[in-house]
């Protein structure tokens, strides 16, 4: 398989750009600047891709490489802080830029293979305050804007290209053209990366690795465990158990859906258990968000490893685990420390037992992102409300509970949230949303119902549109609808007597609410 390497110098669309990589059927995975030179010459890549970073390449302090990368014999694609640093290795001058560039700017592109089919033309993102002076020796200009001589460059005798905007990103009007000039036209790429190659060795693989032995899954319920548990299901039939933990933190009803699901459609051993209880009582009192999370995360992991114990056989351990969750729960450096700061915690990043141990642990999607699992869900023949389904946090409404989480809170939310997803499907609007939900933000309102004065609760809808989650902006519902969903909401679901709607974007606000 084709491979391209996203070498990270702390960009935040480190993610996206593999992501985008993706998209034209080519295999891309992402690695640290840390990165020793000798294990990138070893994994053969078709093509490097330098990222973005927040920091002056003439600061010492700052990621750096080694300039023998540049004479590797492999395309290199450097984007903005990338761009910068292939001029500062190749001894070109970089300098923090008299007029700073942020947003859409118009560039003026040359002749040039990465600008095949793109106009001379044309938007591009920008984000930098510092830029190249002076190109290094052998490069030549390729683009260029008001403020910025050099926006790309080019040494076509050793394939090394450098853009100082982010093809990545929608913003950039033919950033995907760019991108695809790079994998087709410099790296000559042939595009093997698709879904029913990924399967069809995915299955193989496993069944090689886990033979006659026995394989357990934690199974949350959601999009990724749903999925690891079909290609698991395909692989080895009834040597694979899933766990269902039920923590009483799922939207309305949809505990029975996820056992109604699995075990009519897949060969499987699906073990139910329910401890809403157990929950409600070690949240009682939590009203710290991370806190909540690393709750709920470690409790289902003890429920679940109790059931283990109760099962207990010689065999394998498998999560839902996707490309993302180790990147969201922090990387590392080369000394041990985190390179990036914890957004949050993610659920799955949890240690075992040290009484409970199994061969190894099985990751089937630890190398896709979200939208190509949806694709091998769909393939796999899972329903398309569970392939699709609204993104869920691990912790569940534990989250999107603000304050203490108790049984009541949770009822309110859940049927709450419930008829704004059965409204939302019936005026046929979801397919317009990339997420939305409600919270209980922990606020009384005053209102009246009939004759009677009332103190009851606020909630709050939820509702972006977003291609790739990084930014987000707060969905224009129509007016009639969020009419009909309030008067539903004070109308059907007990103790609420007022809606709001969130109009916050992504920044400043960030999609959920903790």
């Amino acid at each position: 398989m084709e491979k391209i390497l996203v070498l990270d110098f702390g960009g935040q669309y480190n993610q996206l750009i593999a992501r985008r990589v993706r998209d034209h059927h080519v295999y891309a995975e992402i690695l640290p600047y840390t990165t020793p030179l000798e294990t990138i010459k070893a994994n053969g890549y078709k093509g490097i891709i330098f990222t973005g970073g927040p920091n002056s390449v003439f600061d010492m302090s700052s990621p750096h490489y080694t300039k023998n990368i540049l004479d590797l014999g492999v395309p290199i694609l450097g984007i903005c802080y990338g761009c910068q640093l292939i001029a500062w290795m190749g001894d070109g001058e970089v300098k923090t830029a008299p007029v700073s560039e942020y947003g859409k700017i118009e560039l003026n592109a040359k002749d040039s293979v990465l600008f095949k089919g793109v106009p001379e033309k044309s938007v591009v993102w920008m984000s930098h305050t510092d830029y190249i002076a002076t190109p290094p020796q052998g490069f030549e200009i390729i683009g260029y804007t008001d403020d910025c001589p050099c926006a790309a460059m080019e040494n076509k005798a050793k394939n090394i290209y450098a853009v100082q905007f982010h093809p990545e990103v929608t913003h950039s009007e033919y950033g995907k053209q760019v991108l695809y000039n790079f994998l087709y036209e410099v790296c000559k790429c042939s595009g093997d990366w698709v879904m029913d190659n990924f399967i069809d060795n995915t299955v193989k693989e496993l069944r090689e690795k886990i033979g006659d032995k026995h394989v357990i899954l934690g199974l949350s319920g959601g999009v990724d465990s749903s999925v690891a548990a079909g290609l698991l299901s395909r692989a080895v039939g009834k040597q694979l158990t899933c766990v269902f933990v039920d923590q009483g933190l799922m939207r309305k009803d949809e505990g029975d859906f996820v056992e109604k699901t699995f075990t009519e459609l897949f060969d499987m051993n699906f073990v139910r258990v329910n401890c809403g209880e157990h929950f409600m009582e070690c949240l009682k009192g939590v009203t710290d968000p991370e806190q909540k999370r690393k709750i709920i995360g470690t409790e289902f992991y003890k429920v679940f490893w109790d059931e283990v114990r109760a099962r207990a056989a010689e065999g394998f351990f498998a999560q839902g685990t996707i490309y993302p969750d180790r990147i969201e729960s922090g990387k590392g450096k080369s000394d041990g420390k985190a390179q990036t700061a914890v957004i949050k915690t993610h659920h799955n990043m949890v240690e075992k037992p040290k009484d409970i141990s199994f061969i190894d642990t099985i990751e089937p999607l630890g190398d896709l992102f979200k939208d190509e699992v949806r694709a091998v869900g769909e393939k796999l023949g899972i329903p398309h409300e569970l392939v699709w389904r609204q993104p869920f946090p691990g912790p569940g409404l534990g989250v999107r509970i603000i304050g203490e989480v108790t049984a009541e809170k949770v009822r309110i939310l859940q049927d709450a949230d419930w008829v704004l997803r059965d409204e939302m499907s019936k005026n046929g609007y979801e397919s317009n949303l990339a997420q939305f939900f409600c919270v209980l933000p922990g606020v009384n309102s005053v209102g009246v119902m009939g004759d009677h004065r009332t103190y009851d609760n606020v909630v709050v809808i939820r509702a972006v549109t977003t291609d790739d989650f990084m930014t987000a902006d707060w969905a224009r519902i129509p007016y009639d609808i969020l009419a009909k969903v309030s008067n539903r909401i004070t109308n059907e679901c007990a103790h609420i007597n007022r809606v709001v709607y969130d109009i916050t974007s992504k920044p400043p606000g960030t999609v959920e609410w903790e």
